[in-house]
């Protein structure tokens, strides 16, 4: 399949709710990586619309706020019946919380807000949009996880909230998949590691002879591998060019 971001779009969604109607939101549409795949979703034009929720958007989305998230899916129900779920959230620093080096930074207040934001927050959405898909046709959930929440890959140490929180992540979408398979056989639940990416969360860590990717980019390769999911990738956890990741 080619991994252009239209074919990908097309493959990743476009079939239609009972209105013929096709539906995308993202989630964290004003980040870097959320707007990009926003940007790269509208241009192909193979949803008729694209729905860009985040706390500043219309519906406000706040993962800190259930109401809130429950209140954005009744809009998005509304509206149609997505087939594609894309969760761009994320936190590893800022309000002076920056990544730990050693245990003896630990923080609780930096670990309950990474927790927070990494895990609880899409955790909800999975309570609240899972429930939205469609029930016999193809529809994916994707929620950006990172390498370094690899339990497996771990060989560097630090970073405990981030990598603890993200983990997390990984368990959830493992856990929710099992549940979706039973109700939607056809839906896909995944975690995808965006790479690197050229972004005001990543920018102070990325170091000398990484491979940096714009926005675009990696919106590009993400919705690429969406496409090329099927029923039985439920579950995993993949990285931006559509390698597992270890556990």
């Amino acid at each position: 399949m080619s991994s252009s971001v239209g074919e990908a779009a097309r493959a990743g969604g476009r079939a239609q709710d009972a209105d013929g109607r096709s539906l995308a939101v993202v989630v964290g549409s004003g980040g870097g990586v959320g707007a990009a795949v926003v940007a790269a979703l509208r241009e192909a034009g193979d949803y008729d619309e694209v729905l860009a929720l985040g706390r500043r958007g219309s519906p406000a989305l706040d993962l800190l706020d259930e109401a809130s998230i429950a209140a954005a899916a009744a809009a998005v129900r509304a509206r149609g019946v997505p087939t594609l779920v894309f969760d761009a959230t994320g936190f590893l620093h800022g309000g002076g919380m920056e990544p730990e080096k050693s245990w003896r930074e630990l923080d609780p207040a930096h670990l309950a807000h990474a927790f927070a934001i990494n895990a609880i927050g899409p955790a909800l959405l999975m309570k609240h949009f899972l429930p939205l898909l469609p029930r016999e046709r193809r529809a994916v959930f994707a929620t950006l996880s990172a390498r370094v929440g690899s339990i497996g890959d771990n060989r560097l140490g630090g970073w405990y909230a981030y990598r603890a929180s993200k983990a997390a992540l990984n368990q959830l979408v493992r856990t929710a998949a099992v549940e979706l398979r039973r109700s939607r056989p056809q839906a896909i639940c995944v975690a995808l590691h965006p790479g690197t990416v050229d972004t005001g969360l990543s920018a102070p860590f990325a170091k000398s002879g990484l491979q940096v990717q714009a926005p675009a980019e990696a919106a590009a390769r993400l919705l690429a591998v969406i496409g090329r999911l099927g029923p039985n990738d439920s579950g995993e956890f993949f990285d931006h060019r559509g390698e597992p990741v270890p556990w």
